[in-house]
């Protein structure tokens, strides 16, 4: 029981990591980890190397180390000391200007048109609309495999982070704001997503599946969800943007496709913030699983 229960936390645990990435931002991402990574043990490693050379070759027992009880100063080492640190911020200073530029979550992936989304952070939960498709689903996320999605992201209360860590990509949720991210999962599969900022008594439970499937299947999941379900209009954002935990996701057979920005402009007044202990009523509509 207990190896079961290891494999399990292990499976899981790969299965969110940002080292295992499954799209071209996260690959991007990974290697600028790594990159600093290795510049950054550049300068540790020989500093621990040279802290035990210098204790095991100073050592009281040593009787050929030199002692210079009037030594004050030295260039040639004042150099090094110096040289070395400064390398290492122009060589990170050079990955993260590079990286900041090819990864900018504003700039478009390479490619055909990509699926718009439109996001909303919710107390506590997430909205995803798909303003062309005019569909909505909460608390998951299906979009076509190898295609790029470009997300509009804002909060309808308090800040939250979007993010799905195997396809890369962390930014902010903010009220009457809009950020842009560009992702895009390379293959079908299905990716943990979260929120990546504490938010209150729901926190634990805002998180979303992204199901990448093949583009086929993406229509055939538009078809079913516009069969059934319910309308998310006005009224039923308004009772959706209730504060309740643990939602199970569910989809809207029809979406406003004027709401994402009356959410932004505050025409329809932002949700109430965080309270502790005052989470609300389930609002999970039936028969819509």
């Amino acid at each position: 029981m207990p190896s079961a229960a290891l494999s399990a936390l292990l499976i899981t645990a790969s299965s969110t990591s940002i080292l295992e990435p499954a799209g071209p931002v996260a690959r991007g991402e990974r290697i600028i980890l790594l990159d600093a990574l290795v510049i950054m043990l550049a300068i540790v490693v020989p500093t621990i190397i040279a802290t035990l050379a210098f204790a095991w070759w100073y050592r009281a027992s040593n009787t050929k180390a030199r002692y210079l009880p009037n030594w004050a100063y030295s260039g040639r080492l004042e150099l090094i000391i110096w040289s070395i640190p400064t390398l290492i911020i122009l060589f990170l200073g050079g990955v993260i200007w590079t990286g900041s530029h090819q990864l900018d979550p504003a700039r478009p992936l390479p490619g055909e048109p990509p699926l718009e989304v439109q996001v909303v952070s919710l107390d506590w939960k997430w909205l995803f609309v798909y303003p062309v498709q005019r569909v909505a689903a909460v608390n998951e996320l299906v979009v076509p495999a190898g295609k790029p999605v470009h997300f509009s992201i804002t909060s309808a209360s308090v800040m939250n982070h979007f993010f799905v860590p195997r396809l890369g990509g962390m930014i902010a949720a903010m009220n009457r704001m809009v950020t842009h991210l560009h992702l895009q999962a390379d293959a079908p599969g299905e990716y943990y997503g979260q929120s990546a900022q504490f938010s209150g008594d729901g926190f634990s439970g805002m998180h979303f599946t992204v199901h990448a499937v093949p583009a086929e299947q993406f229509d055939s999941w538009l078809t079913a969800t516009r069969r059934d379900g319910p309308v998310l209009d006005r009224a039923a954002y308004a009772q959706l943007a209730k504060q309740s935990q643990n939602v199970p996701p569910f989809t809207y057979r029809d979406a406003d496709p004027a709401l994402f920005e009356a959410i932004v402009s505050q025409a329809i007044p932002p949700a109430p913030g965080p309270v502790a202990g005052r989470a609300g009523a389930d609002v999970h509509p039936q028969g819509t699983h």
